[in-house]
């Protein structure tokens, strides 16, 4: 009872929204196309206005402005795309400050997106010169953890779909070769075969003499929002890798394995916690890396690579997340930036946008389902 008197009163009336939707006393126009675009839309322009403090080019609005591309695929509103190219002149199209880290490059992705509809070679450019430089020099690498240039699982979001996309648009296949030795040296440092997931890092591997970080009821720490990214970015890699690429069944065999876990760990009000083996331990669900697995699941479905076993997860997860955006669009229930499950946030917890972006890519994908 007192872990019980110690949640809000909000938090107490999202758990009885949530528990009463996923048992199907809701509305069904939650999954109708007018519902969802203005679901996006109403989503888009509030955190269009009200702007996160960071660079436009940071990591956590680069996450935002790849959802809110896919948030203009699927409503064609005008305003929202010259959102996108306001941002893009704003910085003459120049990826953030480190050519060697994968979050400064991952707002090349929606740079390339662009591109691909203006075909104006100023656009891509900078992105071409950044890989380019990320590909010939040594990561500069300042700690143990760092031995490779994708060292923690988050990256995989933030660089591969830029190869890819690169390869679209230039037709240079040498991108897609690097991509697969970054991608695979990531998978052989991070994943864990036995449990289908990504530790974030090497601080979350099991050492050689068996030692490790652990969740309170012993098991290993696994990130929601990492294998969110994980998730997210096989998906935009997938979108784009050629169907005849001889590394394709790796990328497609991998995103199975993370989605049959995944959806084996889904608590039963549709939102995954921060730390995916441990539930008890943290008592709400979590947006961003929620809205993850519901896009990347959707996606899934969508694209024949996940059967329709699948779409009651997606549909729990969707009913779920949209109760944690309240009337006038504010996502909430997000956890800020960390590199663990370990941080506390609220339904007011919407400080950065890769939450929105999240959602926005979820709902992009969930719009599509046909049943």
């Amino acid at each position: 009872m007192k872990s019980v008197k110690k949640l809000s009163m909000q938090f107490i009336l999202l758990l009885f929204c949530i528990t009463t939707f996923a048992q199907g006393s809701y509305n069904k126009d939650v999954f109708s196309k007018k519902y969802i675009k203005d679901k996006i839309e109403k989503v888009s322009l509030w955190q269009l206005n009200n702007p996160s403090e960071r660079d436009m080019r940071h990591w956590t609005n680069a996450t935002f402005y790849s959802g809110l591309f896919s948030a203009w695929q699927t409503t064609k509103n005008k305003s929202l795309y010259q959102a996108l190219m306001g941002m893009g002149d704003s910085q003459n199209w120049k990826p953030y400050n480190r050519w060697f880290h994968a979050d400064d490059i991952a707002i090349c992705q929606t740079y390339l997106d662009l591109y691909h509809k203006e075909k104006k070679i100023a656009m891509i450019q900078p992105t071409i010169d950044v890989i380019n430089k990320f590909v010939a020099k040594p990561y500069p690498s300042k700690k143990d953890i760092e031995k490779i240039k994708l060292w923690w699982c988050d990256a995989l979001f933030m660089v591969p779909p830029v190869f890819v996309k690169l390869t679209k648009e230039t037709s240079d296949k040498s991108y897609l070769a690097f991509n697969d030795i970054y991608y695979k040296e990531c998978y052989d440092l991070l994943y864990n075969k036995e449990e289908s997931l990504f530790a974030r890092d090497l601080n979350y591997v099991i050492k050689e003499d068996g030692s490790t970080r652990r969740e309170k009821n012993g098991e290993l720490i696994f990130w929601s929002r990492g294998n969110g990214w994980v998730m997210g970015g096989l998906a935009l890699v997938l979108t784009d890798l050629p169907s005849t690429y001889k590394e394709r069944p790796f990328y497609e065999q991998l995103f199975k394995e993370i989605a049959a876990r995944i959806a084996k760990l889904q608590p039963e009000d549709g939102l995954w916690r921060t730390s995916l083996l441990d539930t008890e331990s943290y008592s709400n669900g979590e947006v961003s890396g929620s809205a993850f697995f519901c896009y990347a699941l959707a996606w899934g479905i969508n694209n024949g690579l996940l059967d329709e076993s699948y779409l009651p997860v997606v549909k729990k997860s969707w009913i779920a997340l949209i109760q944690c955006v309240n009337d006038e669009g504010r996502v909430g229930w997000v956890q800020p930036i960390t590199d663990s499950p370990q941080a506390k946030f609220s339904a007011d917890s919407s400080s950065e946008s890769y939450g929105p972006g999240a959602f926005l890519l979820a709902a992009s994908e969930v719009i599509k389902l046909k049943k």
